[in-house]
């Protein structure tokens, strides 16, 4: 019997869940066995687990879990060095060159597991079957219009924490805005026709930022880009990969600009694709904004967990995207887990 082992989040402020406990219920009532691990964190409660007919375990009981069991998280595990034994779903972010993506998948060769990496459950046109996106930008944009509000009191962005809804975020936004005493910045998102830049978007607008909208055709002449100099916040939303222009050079810290914030929601400072090289490390949530500049001030929103800050929404909109593929668990050589399988296996052979 296919065996799918739901783990608690182990990273610090990552609330959200793959699977909802109706998802839960229909995997089980294919045939397909569901342990949920306790967890004093996830956003779903675990009562609705346990009456869709889940097993329950102990939080972070993983390791012990029986062989055969497909292991499914969304965060990254703890970089104890131990090896892995078992199959794992989640972001693993190890293969675009990513420095510490090595380490992860060395444990995955001592260990014998396999990856099947959520960034690469593909259909058969390339396209992602799930994604976090549309909430990945929303909460970016959001973090970056609270960095924004803070620069113009003369702070930097204080830490934040999740919300109850998206209500209570736009509630919140709108005080901080208004309490600037000034007009509304001005935003320019790149990638604005995918799901992570709607997202963006459609925040920006709720709050009556005006936004200008870039996607594929105003960024194909490569750069440089002073468009994006000329606007408060840019908001990136274009995963790094290899040709991606630089959007903000180095060379911008000492430019003349009216950009003050950069909001890098698609976060990937340790490849070597990153088109906003002016840091090198994610922000957290204790510490939201890293200053790169002083005069004028520019500060970096880098959060790579940021659908987590409203995780019921996200985790209910990701779970439903996910469920038809994971009803497929029990065919792993076919379709989207053998697609991911195929991208494992190629990097490994390259490590």
């Amino acid at each position: 019997m296919t065996h799918l082992w739901v783990r608690a989040e182990q990273r610090p402020n990552e609330e959200r869940v793959g699977l909802a406990p109706e998802g839960a219920a229909a995997l089980i009532a294919k045939g397909i066995k569901v342990t949920v691990e306790q967890s004093h964190v996830r956003a779903i409660p675990i009562e609705g687990y346990r009456a869709a007919g889940c097993a329950i375990a102990p939080e972070n009981s993983w390791p012990e879990a029986p062989v055969e069991a497909i292991i499914f998280g969304l965060k990254e595990l703890p970089e104890d060095g131990t090896p892995l034994p078992h199959r794992h779903i989640m972001f693993g972010h190890a293969f675009k060159g990513q420095h510490s993506g090595r380490r992860l998948l060395e444990r995955f060769r001592a260990g014998g597991g396999t990856l099947y990496d959520l960034e690469y459950l593909v259909d058969e046109d390339g396209r992602r079957v799930a994604a976090f996106g549309y909430w990945a930008g929303y909460a970016g944009a959001a973090v970056s219009l609270m960095a924004w509000a803070a620069a113009q009191a003369g702070e930097i962005c204080a830490p934040v924490a999740t919300f109850g809804g998206r209500d209570a975020l736009l509630d919140d936004l709108r005080g901080r805005l208004d309490a600037t005493g000034k007009p509304r910045p001005r935003a320019i998102v790149i990638g604005a026709l995918g799901r992570v830049g709607t997202g963006a978007a459609d925040l920006c607008e709720a709050l009556d930022v005006s936004t200008t909208k870039w996607d594929m055709a105003e960024t194909a002449k490569g750069g440089p880009f002073p468009e994006i100099l000329e606007h408060d916040l840019f908001l990136n939303c274009i995963f790094a990969r290899p040709g991606t222009p630089v959007f903000v050079p180095k060379s911008a810290l000492e430019a003349p600009r009216r950009l003050s914030v950069i909001g890098d929601v698609a976060c990937d400072p340790d490849s070597d694709y990153n088109p906003v090289p002016v840091y090198e490390h994610a922000t957290t949530w204790q510490e939201p904004a890293l200053r790169v500049a002083d005069d004028p001030v520019l500060d970096v929103m880098a959060i790579d967990n940021l659908p987590s800050l409203l995780p019921v929404e996200s985790s209910t909109d990701y779970a439903a995207q996910l469920l038809a593929s994971l009803a497929t668990l029990d065919n792993l050589d076919a379709g989207v887990w053998a697609r991911a399988k195929a991208v494992f296996d190629d990097t490994m052979k390259g490590l």
